[in-house]
Parts: C-alpha cells; structure tokens; sequence
C-alpha cells in the first residue's frame, strides 16, 4: 500500500471508528490552513483528511485492509486532490461541533406569536376579582386541512430536488481541493417536501384568523398595568404549529386605597352625626365626632381594594366638607346671630397661618438681609 493511513492519523490498526474521528479531529485543529497557512502544513493537512475519509467509512477501510486503496484506484492519491466526496462537514465538526453543516428539512410547524388584549375592569372588578367572556380575533388551526396547508384529500409531496433533505450540496474546488457545502434546497425552500395543491381556505398557512370568545378569570386586587399571561391562548403558528401565549393588561385603579368625599352640613360638623355611606361592602355607618372640621379625614379600615396575592384589603379614605348655607330665613338668621353673640364671635379676628414662600420671595429676602 502506498500510504499507511493508520499511521498519518496516528492510531493502531485496530482503532475503533470514535478513537479515529477524534485523532482527525485533533490533527485537524493543529494543521488547518487557516492556522498554519505555509505550503507543508496544506500537504500535511490533506494526507490526514484522506487518511480519515478511507478509515472513517466502513467499506472503504475494509478495501483499505485488503491491500487496495480507494484513491489509488480513482487516481486522486498523491495528485492533490481528495477524491469524491471529500467529508467537509468533518472539518465543520472539528472547528464548530457536530451537526454544524447539516441541518436536515425544516418544519412547516412553528410557533405562533403571542397576543396583548386590553382589559378594562370597573372598581368592583378590580377590588374582588372577576369572570369575564373576551372576544379575541386570532389566528386558529384551519379546520379544512387541519393545519397541513393541503387541499382536502392531498399531502406534501417528497421534494424531487432535494430528496426530502430540505438540503442540496455543492461542490467546488479550492486549494484544500474538492469541497462539499450544503444549503437550503432552492426548490421546496428547505422543507423537505412540497405542497403542490395549497388549500383553498388558508392558502397553505395552516391557520385561519377568526374571532373567538373564552372565558377568562381576573384575580382580586388587579391594578392599572397588571399584565396576566394565558399560556398557549395565544395566536397558532404557521403549519399549525404551537400556540403563543394570551397577556391581559388591565387597566382601571391605582391603589389599594379608596377615596371619597362626604359634604355634610355645618350643624353635623359642630354637633356630631351618624350617616350611612356606600361602600363596595355595602352600606356602612360612618361617625362624624363633633367638631369635625372640613377637609378633615376620616379612614374606615378595610373597606379599600383587595391587595393583589394576598387577603388583606386597603382603606376607605372619607374626606370631609363641611357645606355653609348660603341662604337664610329670617328665623335661622336670627338663631345665628343669636349663636354668634353666645360664642363672642360677633366681629372675629382673623387668624392668618403663614404661606409658603415662593423662589423669588426667598431671594429678595435674602439680599435683604432678612
């Protein structure tokens, strides 16, 4: 034999196919000619990629053994070039893993994209939760052809090109000598397969768009901006493929507290009084204490929103006003006046309470020397 492979790649006779794809590999990262570009490593470089390309196949190793060697016969050994079939996408696993150079047929099926649906909740839906029917308008799997993108009784045809790879390779010569590249078949785009009678519902998508309604749960204590993720409730993917997921974004209230106003008379205010007020509990008694000044602020505790993921609620904030009557009898006037005597405020002084200065207040002051 003119060449001793075993011996180029550095194993025993006896190496087991996984011990030689490693030695090649090894080799193949030290002498690559993008690494050690001179003349001797190119030559160097090619008699380990031949040695590999006769002892990495089964057949040709076993003709190798016999005594003859498959390139002497086809008279590549020693010219140059590696003869058919040169294994590129060995090199390609020795620089970037297996698998790097082949990729197979893709799917039709892919994943579909997910949606966003606004949601808009009144107070009590937000404090307590909710069921509600959402319309949505999606994409679903096309009931004629059940997602294959067929017309009824048809079904993807093997490509003729490609032989259902979903890949065609290529070869061209370069210094390392023939190289073999594939890429994605031109004729079928690299699915493997072709659909000659595209369904007349989807036009080959495999997925139709309609409107749907389904029944959604809304958790109490939800806020403006909460965004709730409905797995797999989400558009259908081209070829029928999975679903993406649902997001509900809810919009309505800012906190767990509520806020109210009450106007009561200036009479309940000084005397005191009981009212009934409504709350999303239902009415309630709420306690004006006499005296009660206005803008005054009087909390009822937990009667607010239910914290979101938790049991506890915030408060019912009541904020009050007290009304001064604007029109008089003669009989109230008097009874007025008569109070007013009684509590010397006849003629009262008034009470100024300082302001806030403003920025040019300050400065003024300042340069003042005050």
């Amino acid at each position: 034999m003119a060449n001793d492979y075993y011996a180029t790649l550095g194993v025993s006779r006896d190496a087991s196919p996984e011990e030689i794809k490693k030695a090649y590999r090894r080799l193949a990262r030290e002498l690559h000619p993008d690494v050690n570009p001179d003349a001797r490593t190119q030559e160097r470089f090619k008699e380990i990629t031949q040695a590999y390309e006769v002892l990495s196949d089964t057949e040709k190793r076993q003709m190798y053994d016999l005594g003859a060697d498959p390139f002497a016969r086809a008279g590549a050994a020693g010219a140059g070039g590696f003869g058919a079939g040169f294994p590129f996408s060995d090199i390609m696993d020795a620089f970037f893993g297996a698998g790097a150079a082949s990729r197979g047929p893709r799917s039709r099926a892919r994943r579909g994209r997910n949606a966003t649906v606004r949601v808009e909740l009144d107070l009590a839906e937000c404090a307590f939760g909710a069921t509600r029917d959402l319309a949505v308008d999606t994409a679903v799997v096309c009931p004629t052809c059940s997602g294959e993108g067929t017309a009824p009784g048809t079904h993807p045809e093997t490509c003729d090109v490609c032989g259902g790879r979903g890949e065609v390779s290529h070869v061209t010569r370069s210094f390392l000598g023939q190289v073999m590249t594939s890429r994605p078949c031109p004729a079928c785009g690299g699915f493997g397969s072709i659909i000659r009678r595209p369904c007349p519902e989807c036009d080959g998508d495999g997925r139709v768009r309609t409107r749907r309604t389904m029944k959604v749960r809304i958790p109490a204590g939800v806020e403006d901006g909460t965004h709730i993720q409905l797995a797999g409730e989400g558009e259908v993917g081209p070829g029928g493929g999975p679903p993406g997921d649902l997001f509900l974004e809810i919009f309505q209230r800012q906190a767990d507290d509520l806020h109210c106003t009450v106007t009561i008379p200036m009479t309940a205010a000084a005397l005191g009084a009981a009212l009934s007020v409504e709350t999303l509990d239902g009415t309630r008694e709420l306690d004006i204490r006499p005296g009660t000044q206005s803008g005054q602020v009087i909390p009822m505790y937990g009667l607010g929103v239910r914290h979101l993921n938790s049991s506890g609620r915030g408060d019912l904030i009541i904020h009050v006003t007290v009304e001064t009557p604007t029109k008089l009898d003669d009989e109230q006037e008097a009874l007025l006046k008569q109070l007013a005597k009684l509590r010397v405020e006849e003629t009262p002084p008034g009470k100024f309470a300082p302001g806030q200065q403003g920025l040019f207040s300050r400065l003024r002051d300042a340069f003042n020397g005050r």
